[in-house]
């Protein structure tokens, strides 16, 4: 089992364990988790809810939203209430919190910031400090889908906001894209969730909330095409480790009554067996109505 942030690292893996016939199973973050933010919805508890997820480990979370499909007409509540959120969250300036992480290594933070400085617009944050590996919490807005921020994988604190008219439209956005390991929608409205959960193609999905699928040991947590295969926690990584050996254990008795399957075949044997099957699919149905 392998968790991977970066989809190249995990294809070499992958490649590698094929040479061997080794089995493996990968959980990558190719496909970029949506976020959808339908117009029927708590708009406070939401933003709460995406600005945790996003923002803890000043974003380098694998099963963090990527990017935010919302609808037009909540647009402008949404992004106030993720600017009081990080405001509450992380005070006036996140670089002197204690509760605002750093980025990892110089590397992740340079391939968080060139797409983020050549992507829509800077609505919050967007301050940067390399020698404090520092980059501050970052809403973009008029994000559109050829833009480098949607074009690679990001482990940051970086939320850009794409903005669609309908329930049709974010699902189609999302088909278009590589399936990723995660999809989560905001909505009051059960057929929404109904419809994200059953016409999009995830590792996993959560409806009204992010990240906690993935914390739950009774679910299988895993990916789909580019975002990995396989999965585990709990029972099913046992399954994953395990190797199920088919053993059937007979003896020598009653031999018998087995000639029907040695040659030479005549039209009696083909008869009797004919007979045999008939009997045990009447014995199966009478069991049913039993």
């Amino acid at each position: 089992m392998v968790p991977l942030g970066n989809r190249g690292d995990g294809g070499r893996v992958a490649q590698a364990a094929a040479r061997t016939l080794t089995p493996v199973t990968l959980v990558l973050s190719g496909g970029k988790n949506p976020c959808y933010v339908d117009q029927q919805c708590d708009i406070t508890t939401t933003a709460r809810r995406i600005t945790w997820a996003r923002f803890h480990n000043a974003g380098q979370s694998m099963v963090a939203p990527d990017y935010v499909l919302c609808h037009a007409e909540v647009k402008t509540q949404l992004l106030q209430a993720l600017r009081c959120c990080l405001l509450q969250f992380y005070g006036s300036d996140p670089q002197e919190s204690r509760s605002f992480g750093r980025i990892v290594n110089l590397e992740n933070l340079h391939r968080t910031t060139d797409p983020l400085r050549k992507s829509g617009k800077v609505a919050v944050g967007g301050q940067v400090n390399e020698a404090d590996k520092y980059i501050a919490p970052t809403i973009l807005c008029d994000v559109i889908d050829s833009d480098p921020i949607m074009q690679q994988e990001v482990f940051g604190p970086v939320l850009p906001i794409l903005t669609v008219n309908s329930i049709d439209e974010a699902i189609s956005f999302i088909s278009r894209r590589e399936k990723p390991l995660c999809v989560y929608a905001y909505s009051s409205n059960s057929k929404v969730i109904s419809r994200l959960m059953s016409e999009t193609s995830s590792g996993s999905f959560c409806s009204n909330d992010s990240v906690l699928q993935s914390l739950m040991v009774v679910l299988p947590f895993g990916g789909v095409g580019a975002s990995g295969m396989g999965s585990y926690h709990g029972r099913y990584s046992f399954d994953t480790f395990s190797h199920r050996k088919s053993c059937l254990l007979r003896n020598t008795c009653i031999e018998c009554v087995t000639y029907l399957r040695y040659p030479p075949y005549e039209e009696r044997n083909l008869s009797l067996m004919t007979w045999a099957s008939s009997l045990s699919q009447k014995s199966q149905g009478w069991c049913q109505i039993l």
